[in-house]
């Protein structure tokens, strides 16, 4: 059974009622720009396009005769394997999966590929491979721009939600401990009344920058959670670190001199900063993360009424696995 035949033998609603020879389709496979491939009751390619030669870089005679799974990623394997054997069980008549595949020169490409058993009941089957890399690399973009605040590159509030809920599953997974900094720049709002929200914009992106560049670890994540407000989550990170890790921020921000007249705490530019820190013990009965960040603000509030331009910080015993998160 060949391809051509195979693909004579699908019964679709926009078929014609008149028979089509076999060139045809032919024609139509090797002039089509996305990779049409059959496999035999084998599991291996019988025949594909010349197509695969612009997507992939290889030549047809290198593809037919495998299974084609060599082009997959081994990282991507499994899941690419396991909704196989469902198709290939006739569990799934047709098959509509996304992978990614290795060029000849090494490069991966993101493809979406559908797959159809023949009706013939030999278990061949007929794949149509399309290049979705662009549409992949947008959807990755747009996805990361939905959790990224427009003003300062920061995460924003969606992705210190989604993040926090994650580090708390895991601290308690773990029985170890996670910390929150709230960070608020003192006498904000007189700022942007002495000069300008212009001049507040650009401060907010400056002590962003700064925030961030206090950072040392790559799992540390710093957030606008709104207006001047800043939150840094510290996975796994002990109290001492963390104040440590809110100095160092603290420190950052007041060496940028930026002027700021109205402010009751120096000439410049300084943040007060709540520090909380949540210990997941078991018999614990603050709820989390709410609680953590009820803490961290508790936190910033004492550190505000102490004279800002400093950091103050809290703890909570939260439920550990027995009890409860």
């Amino acid at each position: 059974m060949t391809f051509f035949s195979d693909f004579l033998r699908w019964k679709s609603p926009l078929a014609s009622a008149r028979p089509i020879d076999e060139s045809v389709y032919r024609m139509l496979a090797e002039q089509a720009s996305d990779v049409l491939a059959h496999f035999g009751p084998d599991g291996t390619v019988s025949y594909i396009s010349p197509s695969v030669e612009s997507m992939l870089g290889y030549k047809p005679e290198q593809v037919v005769g495998t299974d084609m799974v060599w082009l997959v990623p081994e990282e991507d394997r499994p899941a690419l394997v396991q909704a196989l054997a469902l198709h290939l069980s006739g569990q799934t008549v047709r098959l509509r999966h996304q992978t990614r595949l290795l060029c000849a020169d090494g490069t991966p490409i993101w493809v979406e590929g559908n797959s159809v058993l023949s009706e013939d009941g030999t278990g061949s089957t007929i794949l149509v491979l399309r290049d979705i890399t662009d549409r992949k690399h947008l959807e990755d973009r747009l996805a990361a721009l939905a959790l990224e605040d427009g003003l300062t590159g920061l995460a924003n509030r969606r992705s210190f939600d989604q993040t926090i809920d994650l580090e708390w599953r895991k601290t308690v997974r773990e029985m170890s401990q996670l910390s929150l900094l709230l960070l608020d720049l003192d006498n904000f709002k007189q700022f942007n009344d002495e000069y300008g929200h212009q001049a507040g914009d650009d401060c907010l992106r400056s002590v962003a920058a700064a925030t961030r560049s206090a950072l040392t670890r790559p799992g540390d994540l710093a957030c606008r959670y709104g207006g001047e407000e800043f939150a840094v989550i510290l996975s796994g990170t002990s109290a001492d670190r963390a104040t440590e890790v809110a100095d160092r921020i603290r420190l950052a921000i007041e060496a940028l001199q930026i002027p700021h007249l109205g402010n009751s705490a120096a000439p410049v530019v300084t943040a007060s900063i709540g520090i909380a820190t949540a210990l997941a013990r078991v018999g614990g009965t603050m709820r989390m993360p709410e609680g953590l960040l009820q803490a961290a603000d508790h936190a910033l509030y004492r550190a505000k009424s102490e004279g800002r331009n400093r950091a103050s910080r809290s703890l909570v015993f939260a439920p550990g696995v027995d009890g409860g998160a």
